[in-house]
């Protein structure tokens, strides 16, 4: 399948805090996403997960490197182009939910489109909130949703827009085992339609749910795992290289 995003010898740096040397965060990272492919990103805290996520996103710029999106090198869009691909083709899940308290739950799913100026049908949004099984709850605001409710309500929001590729960080960070085996599901259906699915999680049951796994250490990709299990995933989390002793 093609690769609907390419990333290639990306770094990133933020100035230091007392020092004027810049920290390096992210160390030379190349990677292809394909279309239809889910892709978790597993690491140590610290590791630069997130940040490399934000950075394939366009959410946060390179230091250098280049990350293409659907042929586009995100770098080289000014603001507003930036955002229209983000609108059009990029879908955003974060553990946050990121839900307009003010808004009932079919608000919030129309929200990006009425953000853009286009149009979700109703019978596309009737359809998402089926699908995270909250049809008979969406008039209801995020303040009287559980958190798994409100994640598949941000799920459904990504859903009804059908975006080629999906960003998720830590989703099921805040919520129980049931609910986020469910927004899991979710995410790995989306894959079914033939939309690739980026994931940052410490969840490594969660992390194996993928077609493959990158397991990051200093910044840099450490390995690289296709449809492993969670011990194989846990294995190279905590793998140390040759000479480094156990703390």
């Amino acid at each position: 399948m093609p690769a609907i995003l390419d990333a290639t010898s990306v770094h990133k740096s933020f100035p230091g805090l007392s020092d004027p040397t810049p920290v390096e965060i992210l160390r030379d990272i190349s990677l292809s996403i394909e279309q239809g492919e889910f892709v978790s990103i597993v690491g140590p805290s610290g590791s630069g997960k997130s940040t490399l996520l934000t950075c394939l996103a366009g959410l946060e710029p390179l230091t250098s490197g280049t990350v293409r999106i659907a042929g586009s090198d995100i770098g080289r869009l000014n603001r507003s182009a930036l955002a229209k691909l983000r609108r059009e083709q990029l879908g955003f899940v974060f553990q946050s939910y990121n839900l307009i308290p003010s808004l009932s739950a079919r608000e919030n799913v129309a929200l990006p489109a009425r953000l853009a100026r286009g149009h979700v049908r109703s019978a596309q949004i009737d359809a998402a909130l089926q699908a995270v099984g909250l049809l008979d709850r969406q008039h209801n605001r995020p303040s009287a949703l559980s958190g798994g409710q409100q994640q598949r309500v941000a799920i459904a929001r990504v859903l009804a827009m059908q975006p080629g590729l999906v960003f998720a960080d830590e989703p099921t960070g805040a919520l129980d085992t049931i609910s986020g085996d469910a927004v899991l599901r979710l995410l790995r259906s989306q894959t079914d339609h033939g939309r690739s699915v980026v994931m940052v999680t410490h969840d490594l049951d969660a992390a194996a749910m993928a077609d493959r796994v990158l397991v990051m250490r200093d910044g840099a990709v450490h390995q690289e795992l296709t449809h492993p299990t969670a011990d194989a995933v846990f294995r190279a989390v905590h793998d140390r290289p040759a000479g480094q002793a156990a703390a």
